[in-house]
């Protein structure tokens, strides 16, 4: 039966939640003895990976996203993704809908927001780290939100990513105003953005 369990696994990307696993027909018991015989390894609490895979390019991004399949990756952690900030983010930060469960762990840690619900629903794009599906707000949504959260996030790491973003990607104005007035920023937006342009 090891070798079935194994077949599930690498049939799934080689990683599963524990309650996939059970689904799949592997038992909680059969679960603990692969994990015992190095044959996986827990990630994180109630997901599980064989450990003959390559390492996880982003492991914190795949660990919160199959945790918590509806959190959108936003702000500092968003910025990083797009590769348009300087700051390494020490949690990672999350968007969940304002009638959602705040999602929390203890590694690696999270930083969630709830937004509302056309904040949260605008701007999501489907992205794979290493066969896991990770939602992430596009950069001109992430920028919104920034601009939203700017109190809370600092100001310069706002600029820093607006300025990287001209920099490093094709400004698409329609799109940041666009976001901007969903996120009912637009007026705060607006002088920044005829400077880039």
């Amino acid at each position: 039966m090891k070798e079935r369990a194994e077949e599930i696994f690498r049939a799934h990307g080689g990683q599963l939640r524990m309650s996939e696993a059970i689904e799949q027909g592997i038992t909680r018991y059969m679960l603990y003895s692969l994990k015992d015989r190095g044959v996986i390894e827990q990630v994180s609490r109630g997901i599980y990976r064989l450990v003959d895979l390559p390492p996880i390019s982003n492991p914190d991004l795949a660990t919160v996203s199959l945790r918590f399949p509806n959190a959108v990756i936003c702000l500092v952690s968003a910025l990083a993704y797009h590769d348009i900030t300087t700051q390494i983010p020490h949690v990672v930060f999350v968007a969940v809908s304002r009638d959602s469960r705040i999602p929390s762990l203890d590694h690696p840690p999270i930083q969630a927001y709830r937004f509302s619900n056309d904040a949260y629903e605008s701007g999501i794009e489907d992205h794979s780290i290493d066969g896991v599906p990770v939602k992430v707000y596009s950069p001109e949504k992430t920028l919104a939100d920034c601009f939203k959260f700017r109190n809370k996030i600092g100001m310069d790491i706002v600029l820093e990513a607006l300025k990287l973003y001209a920099i490093r990607k094709k400004v698409n104005l329609v799109e940041l105003l666009r976001y901007a007035k969903i996120c009912r920023v637009e007026r705060v937006m607006r002088p920044y953005l005829e400077a880039i342009v």
